[in-house]
Formats: structure tokens, sequence, C-alpha cells
């Protein structure tokens, strides 16, 4: 099957999970290259295989060289500790996973990839059309759209869990979309994340040269009273050559008071620290 049919074929098993951004109806039908809710509105599957569930365009600045950086760095295993954790809180039964803020889709391709066996269904949804195209060739038994976390085209008590790495939160819709006793799975950067870089990029004393993730912490403890916090702290040696992907795959460098970072100081980036913590919330029943 081409691509596009896959993610058709894919919507057609799970129809029942999406809903219409315009009326919020639940979907009714794939008919052709197009999906339609209860009342007629109609949404067309483009090139690449995917919905665009945005009621207009996209508003962000995460473009396709930062994607494709991004995938350098994740596919020679920058976050793999951190993807081994979030499956860690995982059940072995199947589950239906909403990955928020997808990106080009490595992390999901890599959680599936440890669990492989488990039968689950995996979206993956992101407001960025370069992230989602990148990660349409995956080549992944998934569905990927673009779509607002604010105002997710998914029927209520859709998913098992939803997966968030660094990524903004709105935790009515997450709750909406949770089935009872779904959990939330977030992962937030500590103060050390990515040290060596913020260090070279800010030096000392700036207001970006440290991070403090206690304000996002508190508002998940306060949505999920039972939250369980790991802490996932490592040291990941750059491959050779990907010191300026670094770079480009973080925002950190879009700052006031960035320096722009010189050949020497990329070659002597050879080790950064990853230090995260993973939340773990559930919906009450």
């Amino acid at each position: 099957m081409k691509k596009i049919e896959r993610q058709r074929q894919f919507v057609q098993d799970h129809l029942s999970l999406f809903r219409c951004p315009n009326c919020q109806a639940p979907m009714a039908k794939v008919e052709g290259n197009s999906i339609y809710c209860a009342h007629g509105h109609q949404i067309d599957f483009n090139r690449h295989g995917y919905l665009h569930f945005l009621n207009g365009a996209a508003d962000t600045e995460y473009g396709r060289q930062m994607f494709l950086a991004r995938r350098q760095l994740l596919s020679a295993g920058l976050f793999e500790p951190i993807v081994k954790t979030v499956a860690d809180q995982l059940p072995v039964r199947p589950q239906t996973i909403l990955d928020v803020g997808t990106g080009e889709g490595t992390p999901l391709r890599q959680l599936a990839a440890l669990r492989a066996g488990c039968d689950d269904t995996l979206i993956g949804f992101d407001i960025s059309k370069a992230g989602v195209t990148l990660a349409t060739q995956l080549g992944l038994c998934a569905f990927f759209c673009v779509a607002d976390l604010r105002q997710l085209p998914f029927n209520a008590g859709s998913f098992d869990t939803i997966m968030e790495l660094f990524s903004p939160s709105d935790y009515a819709e997450f709750n909406r979309v949770l089935a009872p006793g779904g959990r939330v799975i977030k992962v937030v950067p500590n103060g050390d994340y990515l040290a060596e870089l913020r260090q070279l990029l800010y030096g000392t004393g700036q207001a970006n040269s440290h991070y403090d993730n206690q304000r996002v912490v508190d508002l998940f403890r306060h949505h999920y009273p039972d939250a369980q916090q790991i802490r996932v702290r490592y040291e990941f040696t750059i491959p050779a050559g990907l010191q300026a992907a670094l770079v480009e795959m973080t925002p950190l460098h879009w700052g006031k008071g960035a320096r722009k970072l010189t050949a020497q100081d990329l070659e002597a980036l050879t080790m950064v620290t990853v230090d995260v913590s993973v939340l773990t919330g559930t919906k009450m029943k």
C-alpha cells in the first residue's frame, strides 16, 4: 500500500477516535480522499497522507531544518534513556497513545520499538506541517496530523496515554480525550538540561543562563495530585560533526543575548548533560 493509502486505512480503522474541528461532531466516514463528520464537514488527506485539522494557518517558528537536526541527534540516541523511562511507565497491554508535539516523530518511533508486540494504536500531532511531513516518512504504523493542542480533533475518552516531550500543555483538553484512569506522561527539562550548550550561548548571569521548572511541575501536580516524578540524568557524547545540529535542534539559541557560536566553540562541544523530569499523572475516574 502507498503511504496515503495506509494513512486512509488507519483513519478508517480508528474512525471513532476523531471529531470535527469545525463543529466537534464525530467523524462519520472516510470516502475517497476525504474524511467527513456527521454534519458533512470535509477534510482532505494531503499528498503526504496526513490530515490538517487547523482552522487556518499554523503559527510556529519550528521549520524543516530544525526538525532534520532533531532527527539526527535523536536517531543517534540523545533521548533514548528518556523514551525508555516513558515506556517503563506503561502497562504491557495495548494502549491508545497520543504524542503531543510529535515533531518529526522519532520519540514515538522509539517508543513503538520498545513496545513491539504490544499492539498499540499510535497517533502523533504537531502544529508544524514541516515536522508532521517528516514524521510521515518514518514508515511507522501510526497516524500523524497537524492539530492544535487547545482544540484536539479527538473524541472524549479516546486515549489511554498522552505522551508529551518538551511541549506546552492544555490539561483540560488532555483530560477530555483521556479515558478514565488514563495517564499523562510529561517530560520537562531540569536545570542542568544541555547546561554545556547554555553556558556557551549565554555564559553566566543572564536570564537564559539557567532554567527553573518548578512552576511547570507545580501546575502538573495541581492537575494530577497523585503525580510521580522521576529524574533522568546522563551525559551524551555528541557524534562527530553533529555539534551544529545540536544547536539547530533547540530554540535555546533564539534567546536574547545568545552568542553566535564559532567553529572553535562547536569543536570543543563534545558532550552535553541531559537532565529531565518524567512526570506521570492519572486522570481520576
